[in-house]
């Protein structure tokens, strides 16, 4: 994952105050764990903003193995293809929990980008959504299975994770399922590979089941069996 730049987080929480007054007045659309915000196929021109809970983003291959694109929580946004005018969604967005969404019509984004002078962070934003996305692509053809288990908890930690000087704590649950999904891998692979993370003490589990990664540990690991 490209490292976060604070130009980018300030746009961020700039766009996500922004939403939050466009939307004030909106009505509220509550998706169940596991229902879909949208599938692939359906024409719509909207925005998501995630009021609470989370979102993952994924593709279907022609035999139905899912592939997980990215995952959003609180503040974020999702379904910004919308703004290409391309058609049809080709993602399904799915909640993984019980979420609250704010739907922004495209128009009605595009003028708040344009009252709030957010056009310029908002094309840096997606500039570094686009690098995110071919470092994920690279990964997948240049580095093994074990490595992008590893670059994937870390850039997990980095965007969901509570920080600690030591540590990241992931109160998210995400399964050795939807790992398995986002990294290519079968998920008996995930679970070996989760294992051996925890024998050298790369990372935890806490007793609530949250899971704590050693930042650095992992880091230095994935640098020397690369």
């Amino acid at each position: 994952m490209i490292q976060q730049i604070p130009q980018i987080d300030k746009f961020k929480q700039q766009l996500r105050d922004s939403l939050q007054r466009e939307t004030i007045h909106s009505h509220t659309r509550k998706i169940a764990k596991h229902d879909h915000a949208y599938t692939c196929g359906d024409e719509d021109e909207m925005v998501y903003f995630i009021a609470s809970g989370q979102i993952k983003l994924l593709m279907l291959s022609p035999d139905g193995k899912e592939c997980i694109l990215a995952i959003h929580t609180a503040g974020d946004i999702f379904g910004e293809l919308c703004l290409s005018g391309v058609g049809p969604r080709m993602e399904i967005a799915v909640a993984m929990e019980e979420t609250e969404l704010k739907q922004i019509p495209r128009a009605s984004f595009f003028d708040r980008l344009q009252r709030d002078s957010l056009w310029e962070g908002f094309v840096q934003y997606l500039a570094v959504r686009i690098a995110d996305q071919q470092q994920v692509i690279a990964n997948l053809v240049t580095v093994d299975s074990e490595q992008r288990l590893g670059k994937t908890l870390l850039q997990l930690a980095r965007k969901l994770g509570k920080k600690d000087p030591r540590s990241i704590c992931i109160e998210h649950k995400i399964s050795h399922e939807e790992l398995s999904e986002m990294v290519g891998t079968t998920r008996p692979r995930i679970s070996e590979f989760m294992q051996r993370f925890r024998t050298l003490g790369l990372i935890e589990k806490t007793t609530e089941h949250f899971l704590i990664i050693k930042e650095q540990k992992l880091t230095d690991y994935l640098a020397a069996i690369a």
